[in-house]
């Protein structure tokens, strides 16, 4: 570790052997100290979920020369493991990815392990990235995943990572959610975009069991278009890099129609009250 290089922590929701968070932390390793804290299996869609009804475990490796600490855990709990135990001192970045699959539109975001390590850094007050690259929709969740090309992505990943490091994060922005699609170049574009609100329709799939009892399989079927500069639009109508700006506000303005809905629902208790 070089005494006047940042340190970068970088995770994911893929697992420590996913070829996406290799590329990743090689690539950025370029510009800074590089530790990989992440979970020893896939946690793909657990959002921000925390470990605190079982104890968790940590195995130290080496992958490819940079130092790895694979958890049994979620990547929410790779942070704050990371964070307030593992590594020896605070990490000037928190890089998330690359990961398998697209996370674009606030139906992904909310529930994206990959977005959430990220988040999990913002809200230790460390600046993070999240980085994912789109894949067949048939191979999302999957143990048999086509193996992609994150060459050109880590490239691009690493300049982001480097610029954030030397610059800071931009204005209003605590988290930068980064999508690619599936094939990148030198020459591909980088919008920064707003976020779409849903990327998919719901559906819901019912089954029966041997014994005739149904189960159900949740998935859903991409919506045809997006709105124009918007993460999803960026991805997959116009195939450029998308980089989105998120902060971890999610409070609204107090308005006038907030404070009537108090009015009256406490007037009613009162009411109930006297009765």
């Amino acid at each position: 570790m070089g005494r006047n290089r940042k340190l970068v922590m970088v995770t994911n929701d893929d697992g420590v052997q996913s070829d996406g968070i290799i590329r990743l932390a090689k690539a950025v390793n370029r510009y800074a100290d590089v530790i990989i804290v992440a979970p020893e299996q896939p946690q793909s869609a657990t959002a921000m979920s925390l470990t605190f009804h079982k104890p968790l475990r940590v195995s130290r490796t080496d992958i490819d020369g940079i130092e790895c600490y694979a958890v049994s855990g979620s990547p929410a709990d790779c942070v704050m493991i990371g964070v307030n135990k593992l590594l020896q001192r605070r990490p000037e970045l928190v890089a998330s990815g690359i990961n398998v699959g697209d996370n674009d539109t606030y139906q992904d975001i909310l529930a994206s392990g990959t977005v959430a390590a990220a988040m999990a850094g913002a809200l230790a007050g460390i600046p993070a990235i999240a980085f994912s690259m789109e894949a067949p929709e048939d191979t999302i969740f999957s143990q048999e995943h086509g193996r992609l090309d994150f060459g050109n992505a880590s490239t691009v990943a690493a300049e982001i990572v480097k610029d954030v490091l030397e610059n800071g994060m931009p204005k209003g922005a605590e988290v930068l959610n980064v999508n690619f699609p599936s094939s990148v170049s030198p020459e591909t574009d980088i919008e920064v975009t707003g976020v779409a609100r849903r990327k998919y329709k719901d559906k819901v799939l019912v089954r029966k069991d041997p014994r005739n009892r149904p189960y159900y399989w949740l998935f859903g079927e991409r919506l045809g278009s997006f709105p124009p500069n918007t993460d999803a639009d960026a991805i997959y109508s116009k195939r450029k890099i998308s980089i989105s700006p998120l902060a971890l506000k999610m409070s609204v303005p107090i308005t006038k129609e907030l404070q009537d809905m108090k009015e009256r629902v406490q007037r009613r208790l009162r009411e109930r009250e006297r009765d």
